[in-house]
């Protein structure tokens, strides 16, 4: 169902223009990559939707299909989250792969705050964790940690890019979203090295603001998951993610309030670094 807010006609078509800048973004990727070279980074949280949203308007412009598109399971996931996903999979036509670390997952017993042992890993995990700079015996398994985030997201990306040959990722970022984006371009070619595979990173969103993105939404009908009616703003682990109200997402002070502020801070925290990393 649309969300509860009525967007004026003037405003539909400021959020129209701001679609066809993105969807300008999409096109160039198109014109750069082989359709089977790109891929499509998904959470099912309001950005990535969004995003996905976006290429599809173009795919069908162009008689295409969606590129493959990837959701990374990191152990600690809402089920809200996994009913949208489900849902829009379906009705959307998603060429969907779920990527997790089950190496990590296997030495944690699939279980958060479990005691995982270095030993335990395989080569390419230990490895990762000397690329880190982690010199300890054993972790806490914690999907929002440094530690965690590395293993469960920016590792599994790397290997999803490898598995399938991938050249252009589209990410849902945008640049008010958290400071360490705020310079983030539409396209980032990162060049490969140690345990990284080249490609570029492909940001069609970049230039929507929070209100933006919610007033989009309402003006188009795109489908959200639950989780923002009940007052989540970002969506991070189900552990370690709290709302921030009571109310609609959409209609809290999106102006004036942190959007982040209900994730866990720590990994906000060393944000930087781990995008240094290859995090997302």
């Amino acid at each position: 169902m649309p969300i509860d807010k009525v967007i004026s006609e003037k405003r539909k078509l400021q959020c129209a223009k701001l679609v066809d800048l993105s969807k300008k973004v999409v096109r160039e990727a198109f014109e750069k990559f082989k359709h089977e070279e790109l891929a499509i980074a998904w959470t099912g949280g309001k950005d990535s939707t969004l995003t996905l949203w976006i290429i599809k308007q173009v795919c069908d412009e162009k008689g295409l299909k969606l590129p493959k598109t990837m959701l990374i399971g990191e152990g600690d996931e809402f089920e809200e989250i996994h009913e949208f996903v489900e849902r829009i999979r379906k009705e959307w036509e998603v060429p969907l792969e779920i990527c997790r670390n089950e190496d990590v997952l296997k030495a944690a017993n699939y279980q958060l705050g479990a005691i995982v042992r270095v030993k335990d890993l395989n080569e390419r995990n230990r490895e990762e964790l000397k690329r880190i700079g982690f010199e300890g015996e054993e972790f806490s398994f914690e999907p929002e940690s440094f530690v965690g985030n590395h293993l469960m997201k920016t590792v599994v990306f790397n290997e999803f890019i490898e598995r399938n040959n991938i050249k252009g990722v589209f990410q849902g970022l945008r640049w008010d979203e958290h400071p360490a984006r705020y310079n983030d371009e539409y396209f980032e070619h990162r060049p490969g090295e140690y345990l990284v595979p080249e490609h570029t990173r492909i940001r069609p969103i970049l230039h929507f603001t929070e209100k933006d993105l919610w007033d989009t939404y309402a003006a188009f009908g795109i489908p959200y998951c639950v989780l923002y009616e009940r007052g989540y703003r970002s969506l991070g682990a189900k552990s370690t993610t709290r709302k921030t109200s009571d109310i609609p997402a959409w209609k809290q002070d999106l102006e004036n309030t942190w959007e982040r502020v209900g994730r866990f801070q720590d990994k906000e925290k060393a944000m930087e670094r781990l995008r240094k990393l290859g995090y997302m």
